[in-house]
Protein backbone atom coordinates (compact mmCIF):
# COMPACT_ATOMS: atom_id res chain seq x y z
CA UNK A 1 0.00 0.00 0.00
CA UNK A 2 1.10 3.65 -0.71
CA UNK A 3 -1.06 5.68 2.03
CA UNK A 4 1.04 8.58 1.42
CA UNK A 5 0.70 8.98 -2.15
CA UNK A 6 -3.23 8.47 -2.27
CA UNK A 7 -3.33 11.27 0.55
CA UNK A 8 -1.14 13.41 -1.69
CA UNK A 9 -3.70 12.73 -4.21
CA UNK A 10 -6.67 13.78 -2.29
CA UNK A 11 -5.01 16.66 -1.36
CA UNK A 12 -4.05 17.33 -5.34
CA UNK A 13 -7.76 17.21 -6.46
CA UNK A 14 -8.57 19.18 -3.05
CA UNK A 15 -8.64 22.41 -5.09
CA UNK A 16 -8.64 25.86 -2.71
CA UNK A 17 -11.54 27.97 -2.85
CA UNK A 18 -10.73 31.75 -4.14
CA UNK A 19 -14.00 33.40 -4.72
CA UNK A 20 -17.77 32.45 -5.54
CA UNK A 21 -17.34 29.69 -8.11
CA UNK A 22 -13.52 29.99 -8.58
CA UNK A 23 -11.32 27.19 -7.22
CA UNK A 24 -7.21 27.38 -7.31
CA UNK A 25 -5.52 24.03 -7.92
CA UNK A 26 -1.67 22.97 -8.15
CA UNK A 27 0.54 20.20 -9.88
CA UNK A 28 2.85 17.58 -7.86
CA UNK A 29 6.63 18.75 -8.27
CA UNK A 30 7.73 16.27 -10.95
CA UNK A 31 9.54 17.15 -14.19
CA UNK A 32 6.97 16.43 -16.57
CA UNK A 33 6.26 19.37 -19.24
CA UNK A 34 3.00 19.46 -19.46
CA UNK A 35 0.02 18.71 -16.54
CA UNK A 36 -1.20 14.92 -16.72
CA UNK A 37 -4.65 15.22 -18.56
CA UNK A 38 -6.32 13.03 -16.03
CA UNK A 39 -5.70 15.67 -13.41
CA UNK A 40 -7.29 18.42 -15.30
CA UNK A 41 -9.77 16.72 -15.70
CA UNK A 42 -10.53 14.99 -12.02
CA UNK A 43 -9.52 18.75 -10.52
CA UNK A 44 -12.63 20.36 -12.94
CA UNK A 45 -14.70 17.70 -11.84
CA UNK A 46 -14.04 18.64 -8.24
CA UNK A 47 -14.84 22.34 -9.13
CA UNK A 48 -18.30 21.52 -10.51
CA UNK A 49 -19.11 19.15 -7.64
CA UNK A 50 -18.18 22.27 -4.96
CA UNK A 51 -21.12 24.02 -6.70
CA UNK A 52 -23.60 21.38 -6.48
CA UNK A 53 -25.46 20.74 -3.30
CA UNK A 54 -25.37 16.50 -2.24
CA UNK A 55 -29.68 16.68 -2.11
CA UNK A 56 -29.44 17.09 -6.03
CA UNK A 57 -27.84 13.58 -6.71
CA UNK A 58 -24.16 12.78 -8.27
CA UNK A 59 -22.44 13.20 -11.53
CA UNK A 60 -23.61 10.49 -14.55
CA UNK A 61 -21.96 12.34 -17.17
CA UNK A 62 -19.17 14.41 -18.20
CA UNK A 63 -17.68 15.98 -21.65
CA UNK A 64 -14.62 17.55 -21.90
CA UNK A 65 -12.05 19.31 -24.31
CA UNK A 66 -7.94 19.40 -23.99
CA UNK A 67 -7.13 22.85 -24.95
CA UNK A 68 -4.14 23.22 -24.74
CA UNK A 69 -0.85 22.11 -22.30
CA UNK A 70 -0.98 22.57 -19.34
CA UNK A 71 2.03 23.94 -17.14
CA UNK A 72 2.83 22.09 -14.37
CA UNK A 73 4.80 25.13 -12.73
CA UNK A 74 1.90 27.42 -11.97
CA UNK A 75 -1.38 26.98 -10.58
CA UNK A 76 -4.49 26.03 -12.42
CA UNK A 77 -7.37 28.80 -11.89
CA UNK A 78 -11.16 26.86 -12.64
CA UNK A 79 -14.05 29.09 -12.90
CA UNK A 80 -17.31 27.09 -12.95
CA UNK A 81 -20.61 28.25 -14.47
CA UNK A 82 -23.93 26.95 -12.85
CA UNK A 83 -25.72 26.55 -15.54
CA UNK A 84 -29.11 24.92 -14.61
CA UNK A 85 -30.23 23.74 -11.51
CA UNK A 86 -33.43 21.27 -11.99
CA UNK A 87 -34.99 18.73 -10.14
CA UNK A 88 -33.86 16.20 -11.48
CA UNK A 89 -30.55 17.02 -13.75
CA UNK A 90 -27.73 20.01 -12.69
CA UNK A 91 -25.61 21.00 -15.09
CA UNK A 92 -22.17 22.58 -14.90
CA UNK A 93 -19.81 24.31 -17.23
CA UNK A 94 -16.17 24.70 -15.96
CA UNK A 95 -12.65 26.33 -17.31
CA UNK A 96 -9.22 25.72 -16.65
CA UNK A 97 -7.53 28.98 -17.27
CA UNK A 98 -3.18 29.75 -17.33
CA UNK A 99 -1.89 32.15 -18.22
CA UNK A 100 -4.73 34.29 -19.11
CA UNK A 101 -5.96 31.04 -21.92
CA UNK A 102 -8.16 28.35 -21.49
CA UNK A 103 -6.41 24.92 -21.76
CA UNK A 104 -9.20 22.76 -21.02
CA UNK A 105 -13.45 23.17 -20.67
CA UNK A 106 -15.54 20.62 -18.70
CA UNK A 107 -19.48 20.17 -18.52
CA UNK A 108 -20.61 17.70 -15.92
CA UNK A 109 -24.32 17.00 -15.32
CA UNK A 110 -25.30 15.68 -12.12
CA UNK A 111 -28.84 13.49 -11.60
CA UNK A 112 -30.64 12.57 -8.23
CA UNK A 113 -30.76 9.15 -7.91
CA UNK A 114 -34.07 7.35 -9.24
CA UNK A 115 -35.33 3.98 -9.79
CA UNK A 116 -35.61 2.36 -13.41
CA UNK A 117 -34.70 -0.37 -15.87
CA UNK A 118 -31.51 -1.87 -15.26
CA UNK A 119 -28.83 -4.17 -17.54
CA UNK A 120 -25.22 -4.11 -18.70
CA UNK A 121 -22.88 -5.92 -20.68
CA UNK A 122 -21.37 -8.45 -18.56
CA UNK A 123 -17.77 -8.44 -17.10
CA UNK A 124 -15.10 -10.57 -19.19
CA UNK A 125 -13.77 -13.44 -17.38
CA UNK A 126 -9.84 -12.32 -16.44
CA UNK A 127 -7.52 -13.40 -13.81
CA UNK A 128 -7.54 -11.54 -10.26
CA UNK A 129 -5.43 -8.83 -9.94
CA UNK A 130 -3.54 -10.79 -6.75
CA UNK A 131 -2.88 -13.17 -9.78
CA UNK A 132 -1.07 -10.70 -12.18
CA UNK A 133 2.32 -8.87 -11.61
CA UNK A 134 2.57 -5.50 -10.36
CA UNK A 135 4.07 -2.38 -11.77
CA UNK A 136 7.41 -2.48 -10.66
CA UNK A 137 7.40 -6.62 -11.29
CA UNK A 138 5.93 -6.05 -14.56
CA UNK A 139 8.74 -3.00 -15.58
CA UNK A 140 11.83 -4.64 -13.82
CA UNK A 141 13.41 -5.46 -17.02
CA UNK A 142 13.27 -1.72 -18.30
CA UNK A 143 13.64 0.18 -15.11
CA UNK A 144 17.23 1.38 -16.37
CA UNK A 145 15.19 2.57 -19.90
CA UNK A 146 12.71 4.36 -17.77
CA UNK A 147 14.33 5.80 -14.73
CA UNK A 148 12.79 8.27 -12.65
CA UNK A 149 9.72 7.46 -14.53
CA UNK A 150 10.23 3.80 -12.92
CA UNK A 151 10.76 4.98 -9.64
CA UNK A 152 8.39 7.60 -8.78
CA UNK A 153 5.87 6.96 -6.59
CA UNK A 154 2.43 5.80 -8.14
CA UNK A 155 -1.01 6.10 -5.87
CA UNK A 156 -3.11 4.52 -8.52
CA UNK A 157 -2.07 0.80 -8.43
CA UNK A 158 -2.29 -1.10 -11.89
CA UNK A 159 -2.36 -4.80 -13.02
CA UNK A 160 -2.20 -5.29 -16.87
CA UNK A 161 -4.00 -8.59 -18.10
CA UNK A 162 -3.08 -7.83 -21.61
CA UNK A 163 0.58 -6.51 -21.60
CA UNK A 164 2.90 -5.52 -24.10
CA UNK A 165 6.34 -5.11 -23.93
CA UNK A 166 7.70 -1.42 -25.06
CA UNK A 167 9.73 -3.51 -27.58
CA UNK A 168 7.08 -5.47 -29.22
CA UNK A 169 7.61 -5.69 -33.05
CA UNK A 170 4.22 -7.53 -33.91
CA UNK A 171 0.66 -5.56 -33.95
CA UNK A 172 -1.53 -6.49 -31.15
CA UNK A 173 -5.08 -7.00 -30.45
CA UNK A 174 -6.99 -3.96 -30.48
CA UNK A 175 -8.06 -4.03 -26.84
CA UNK A 176 -6.17 -4.53 -23.38
CA UNK A 177 -7.35 -4.89 -19.79
CA UNK A 178 -5.87 -3.80 -16.85
CA UNK A 179 -7.07 -3.60 -13.17
CA UNK A 180 -6.91 -0.22 -10.89
CA UNK A 181 -7.60 1.21 -7.44
CA UNK A 182 -6.14 3.68 -5.06
CA UNK A 183 -3.21 2.02 -3.33
CA UNK A 184 -4.81 2.94 -0.16
CA UNK A 185 -7.91 4.39 1.76
CA UNK A 186 -10.06 6.96 0.68
CA UNK A 187 -12.15 9.02 2.51
CA UNK A 188 -15.92 8.10 2.30
CA UNK A 189 -17.07 10.79 -0.02
CA UNK A 190 -18.66 9.59 -3.48
CA UNK A 191 -17.23 12.84 -5.31
CA UNK A 192 -13.37 11.99 -4.43
CA UNK A 193 -13.81 8.74 -5.68
CA UNK A 194 -15.66 9.72 -9.03
CA UNK A 195 -12.52 11.79 -9.18
CA UNK A 196 -10.17 9.37 -8.64
CA UNK A 197 -11.73 7.03 -11.46
CA UNK A 198 -11.22 10.04 -13.78
CA UNK A 199 -8.07 10.92 -13.27
CA UNK A 200 -7.20 6.74 -13.46
CA UNK A 201 -9.09 6.95 -16.55
CA UNK A 202 -6.97 9.03 -18.87
CA UNK A 203 -3.34 6.96 -17.49
CA UNK A 204 -4.13 3.62 -20.02
CA UNK A 205 -7.02 4.68 -22.72
CA UNK A 206 -5.01 6.51 -25.40
CA UNK A 207 -2.19 3.94 -25.40
CA UNK A 208 -4.98 1.34 -26.33
CA UNK A 209 -4.91 2.93 -29.73
CA UNK A 210 -0.94 2.20 -30.27
CA UNK A 211 -1.71 -1.47 -29.55
CA UNK A 212 -2.48 -2.91 -33.70
CA UNK A 213 0.68 -0.47 -34.83
CA UNK A 214 3.56 -3.08 -33.20
CA UNK A 215 7.04 -1.76 -34.12
CA UNK A 216 6.32 1.42 -35.63
CA UNK A 217 5.82 2.75 -31.81
CA UNK A 218 8.50 4.98 -31.32
CA UNK A 219 8.28 6.98 -28.47
CA UNK A 220 11.23 9.52 -30.66
CA UNK A 221 8.83 9.44 -33.42
CA UNK A 222 5.77 10.33 -32.27
CA UNK A 223 3.80 13.17 -30.67
CA UNK A 224 0.30 12.02 -28.71
CA UNK A 225 -1.87 14.50 -26.54
CA UNK A 226 -5.55 13.75 -25.41
CA UNK A 227 -8.29 15.97 -27.17
CA UNK A 228 -11.04 15.24 -25.38
CA UNK A 229 -12.53 12.64 -22.72
CA UNK A 230 -16.20 11.69 -21.52
CA UNK A 231 -17.30 9.67 -19.03
CA UNK A 232 -20.74 8.00 -18.12
CA UNK A 233 -20.96 7.01 -14.20
CA UNK A 234 -23.91 4.01 -13.96
CA UNK A 235 -23.43 2.85 -10.62
CA UNK A 236 -21.79 3.56 -7.16
CA UNK A 237 -17.75 2.64 -7.11
CA UNK A 238 -15.29 3.01 -4.74
CA UNK A 239 -12.18 3.92 -6.36
CA UNK A 240 -9.69 2.33 -3.39
CA UNK A 241 -11.43 -1.26 -4.82
CA UNK A 242 -10.05 -3.07 -7.46
CA UNK A 243 -11.73 -1.80 -10.38
CA UNK A 244 -11.75 -3.54 -14.11
CA UNK A 245 -10.50 -1.20 -16.83
CA UNK A 246 -12.11 -3.03 -20.22
CA UNK A 247 -10.69 -0.32 -23.19
CA UNK A 248 -10.47 -1.29 -26.92
CA UNK A 249 -9.81 1.14 -30.03
CA UNK A 250 -12.31 1.02 -33.19
CA UNK A 251 -9.73 3.47 -35.33
CA UNK A 252 -7.14 5.33 -35.88
CA UNK A 253 -6.82 7.46 -38.72
CA UNK A 254 -5.92 11.11 -39.88
CA UNK A 255 -3.81 11.78 -37.08
CA UNK A 256 -6.35 10.72 -34.23
CA UNK A 257 -6.98 7.55 -32.69
CA UNK A 258 -10.19 6.79 -30.75
CA UNK A 259 -10.38 4.41 -27.55
CA UNK A 260 -13.47 3.35 -25.48
CA UNK A 261 -13.86 1.96 -22.15
CA UNK A 262 -15.89 -0.08 -19.47
CA UNK A 263 -15.09 -0.39 -16.28
CA UNK A 264 -16.73 -3.19 -13.53
CA UNK A 265 -15.94 -3.62 -10.12
CA UNK A 266 -14.67 -6.76 -9.10
CA UNK A 267 -18.23 -8.05 -8.68
CA UNK A 268 -18.91 -7.58 -11.95
CA UNK A 269 -20.98 -4.27 -11.53
CA UNK A 270 -20.45 -1.75 -14.85
CA UNK A 271 -20.01 1.35 -13.43
CA UNK A 272 -18.43 3.60 -15.49
CA UNK A 273 -18.30 4.23 -19.82
CA UNK A 274 -15.38 5.97 -21.36
CA UNK A 275 -14.41 7.18 -24.59
CA UNK A 276 -11.44 9.62 -25.55
CA UNK A 277 -10.20 10.64 -28.46
CA UNK A 278 -6.55 11.32 -28.89
CA UNK A 279 -3.74 13.51 -31.30
CA UNK A 280 -1.27 10.61 -32.79
CA UNK A 281 1.31 12.35 -35.03
CA UNK A 282 4.29 10.47 -36.56
CA UNK A 283 6.89 13.18 -36.39
CA UNK A 284 9.29 12.12 -39.03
Amino acid sequence: MSQAEVDALVALVDLEPIEVNIFRGVSPQESRQRVFGGQVAGQALVAAARTVEPEHGTVHSLHAYFLRPGDPSIPILYEVDRLRDGRSFTTRRVVAIQHGRVIFNLQASFHRHEPGLDHQLPMPEVPHPDELPTFRERWAPYKERLGDWYTRPRPIDTRHVDWSPPDRKEPQPPYQRVWFRADGRLPDDPVVHACVVTYASDMTLLDTTLLPHGGIVDEDRLMMASLDHAMWFHRPLRADRWLLYVQDTPSTSNGRGLARGLIYTEQGELVVSVTQEGLIRVVS
